[in-house]
């Protein structure tokens, strides 16, 4: 199979997952080595990159005739992973409710306050929400520009709930008062500006 354009919104979770293949095996893929070097990450890709995809190859099974065998299908590689903070410290303990595109899934930050869920390759959305209150929390999955990039650092700081109210890729009132907001918050240098400090603990927090 020949190299194809990455479109909106698509990651290597996500072509993986419609194409019948774990992630790795994409990503992995000696033909995908310059697009690996370049993006570091399989969840951060372009638009219009060029990944290639393989040919699926087909395996055969000997077994015996008239007689049962079980064959098991792998899950689901892709694991959804966050952490929930307030001001700064984690959100330990706390009873959430977390829907993705449709997938109920009940439980309880750990002690960092992480959760932890394997989800869906191609899933895109989600909504969090805490049981003992709060606004519900947008989750996008799989769909992140590089750190390096304005519309990055806007998404990363929505991600968190350090709302920008945009993601244009232009630094506005609203988005610096959301960096001011995280850098206060992280013990940084408030400057409003989105500064290599700023964007290495972006990066941190949005692995």
């Amino acid at each position: 199979m020949a190299k194809q354009k990455v479109g909106e919104g698509e990651s290597t979770n996500s072509l993986a997952k419609e194409n019948g293949f774990f992630w790795k095996t994409i990503w992995d893929h000696p033909e995908n080595a310059q697009l690996k070097s370049l993006r570091k990450d399989p969840n951060v890709l372009f638009a219009d990159d060029d990944i290639f995809i393989p040919d699926l190859q087909t395996k055969h099974y000997d077994k015996p005739t008239e007689q049962r065998h079980r064959f098991r299908r792998k899950g689901e590689p892709c694991k959804l992973k966050l952490q929930l903070l307030k001001n700064g410290k984690p959100r330990a303990n706390e009873a959430y409710v977390l829907n993705i595109e449709g997938t109920v899934i009940n439980g309880t930050t750990d002690s960092e306050g992480k959760l932890e869920h394997f989800i869906p390759g191609n899933a895109k959305t989600g909504t969090l929400t805490l049981v003992n209150g709060g606004p519900a929390i947008q989750v996008r999955i799989g769909d992140l520009d590089p750190v390096d990039l304005i519309t990055g650092v806007q998404q990363r700081l929505n991600n968190l709930n350090y709302n920008c109210k945009s993601e244009d890729g232009e630094i506005n009132d609203e988005t610096r008062d959301a960096i001011r907001k995280f850098q206060a918050e992280h013990d940084l240098p408030v400057t409003g500006e989105p500064d290599s400090a700023t964007k290495a603990k972006l990066k941190e927090l949005s692995k």
